[in-house]
């Protein structure tokens, strides 16, 4: 959200405050590297705090493993001591769900000494459009992102339930793909969610009913500016679980809720401007110019390096499988849902990649940091890309990392993630990786259960 400065040089900030004196309270926060929000509560009155520069944190706010615990080896190195956050004033906007008049601030953590913390998926990010700037080269970019509706209870095994509709009954068979009729069934849900992105100026596009019984899209318009993409994402995730919440629902954003049903993806849309802002994807043909294949030449190269920020989770690697959307090869090709990375039809000027291989449980900021540097290599280096792939579902074989634990043994080892990402974030992702699949690993499954308890 971009608030300018007022006639008489007022911040963001002090400028959003006089325009909402009604708000109470102040939600300032961090996003950690699983892409969760960590954060606090303040009075209005501590505002001036933040923006002195006197809110602190600890430095691995930003690190807890999904169930939102320290990791020990991050602790140790940190000495769990405390960082700075300053604060991002053109972020802050209203939390309209919520009755009592509250506003929203992103923060950025940094070290006692001021030094942006590479812990922080955010500054991750930040550095690598830092790199773009240098170049005079702008990223263009618009996220993607696909959900399910689920009732709040749940089956007796756990599984979640997916509202029965009048279009689709129990949804036995099919999700009625582009159903408008569904679509009306969602209205008041779909209007609100519209409504609100409106009032915190997240530049939502397109509502549609995806291919699964009770899974939906969203899209947000393209920005020429990496940061706000992300925040954009981010935050429209936030909006469509609060106002799902408000109706009743738990908007899920797991990649793969159900083995036997589509996956949620979280497809990224990049092109890249030069300094007359002209498109460097667009020569006028409609295969794109040399950039455009030194582009996806770099992402081709390092997308197995980069499959742990791509697909983080355990339930992450369930939907990435060969014959589906989520394919395990690093592709490409125009026009075909099937590759990892599409070039859509369309004017020259909009010429652009589709980065698909994320699920919506990436972490926003960290997911398009790996793409863009992925870029950055192929087009600093000049790299020559595969021919594009013609070919459907069920090719080519897998070649990127099949397994949670396989793509983080690559990730810990590559020499590009260290050097483009940075080795702080580098070995922080790692450890709280390897936490998290130590605590699957060690737990007993109600399958195992019914599997050898009494036959083994």
């Amino acid at each position: 959200m971009k608030y300018p400065e007022s006639s008489n040089g007022e911040s963001p900030v002090a400028w959003f405050l006089k325009a909402h004196p009604a708000v109470e309270t102040v939600e300032v926060i961090l996003t950690d590297l699983n892409g969760i929000y960590r954060g606090k509560w303040l009075p209005v009155t501590a505002v001036e705090k933040v923006l002195e520069g006197k809110l602190k944190m600890p430095l691995t706010s930003v690190t807890p493993d999904v169930w939102g615990r320290d990791v020990p080896l991050l602790c140790e190195k940190t000495g769990d001591g405390d960082g700075i956050c300053s604060a991002i004033e053109e972020s802050i906007r209203p939390l309209p769900w919520i009755a009592r008049p509250t506003a929203q601030l992103f923060l950025q953590l940094n070290t006692e000494d001021g030094t942006p913390w590479e812990f922080d998926p955010r500054v991750v990010l930040k550095n690598v459009v830092e790199k773009f700037r240098a170049k005079g080269l702008t990223p263009v970019c618009a996220p993607e992102l696909e959900f399910y509706l689920f009732d709040e209870s749940r089956q007796v095994d756990g599984k979640p339930r997916i509202p029965a509709t009048r279009a689709n009954g129990n949804c036995r068979i099919g999700g009625q793909l582009y159903s408008t009729e569904v679509m009306h069934e969602t209205a008041a849900l779909m209007h609100e969610i519209r409504e609100t992105c409106e009032t915190m100026s997240v530049p939502l596009d397109g509502l549609l009913k995806e291919l699964a019984p009770g899974q939906f899209e969203l899209n947000l318009h393209h920005v020429d500016d990496p940061l706000q993409a992300a925040d954009n994402a981010q935050l429209l995730k936030q909006v469509i679980k609060s106002i799902a919440r408000k109706h009743g629902l738990i908007a899920s954003f797991m990649a793969k809720p159900f083995g036997d049903r589509d996956g949620n993806g979280f497809h990224t849309h990049v092109s890249i401007l030069d300094h007359n802002g002209g498109n460097l994807f667009d020569d006028g043909t409609d295969e794109g110019s040399d950039e455009l294949r030194h582009a996806i030449a770099g992402l081709t190269r390092v997308m197995a390096d980069c499959m742990l920020i791509f697909a983080p989770h355990l339930n992450s690697w369930r939907r990435l499988q060969r014959g589906v959307h989520g394919p395990l090869a690093p592709t490409w090709g125009y026009e075909n849902r099937y590759v990892a990375l599409r070039i859509p039809n369309g004017e020259g000027a909009a010429r652009r990649i589709e980065h698909r291989i994320a699920g919506a449980d990436a972490n926003p900021y960290l997911s398009l940091a790996a793409i863009l540097a992925g870029i950055l290599l192929g087009l600093e280096n000049n790299l020559v890309a595969d021919p594009p792939t013609t070919a459907g579902p069920g090719k080519p074989e897998a070649t990127l990392p099949a397994t949670w634990e396989a793509a983080l043994a690559t990730f810990e080892n590559s020499d590009f993630i260290r050097d483009s990402l940075g080795a702080d974030f580098q070995q922080a992702m790692a450890a709280i990786k390897r936490a998290e699949q130590g605590e699957f690993s060690s737990a007993v499954t109600p399958l195992e259960y019914d599997s050898y308890l009494v036959l083994a």
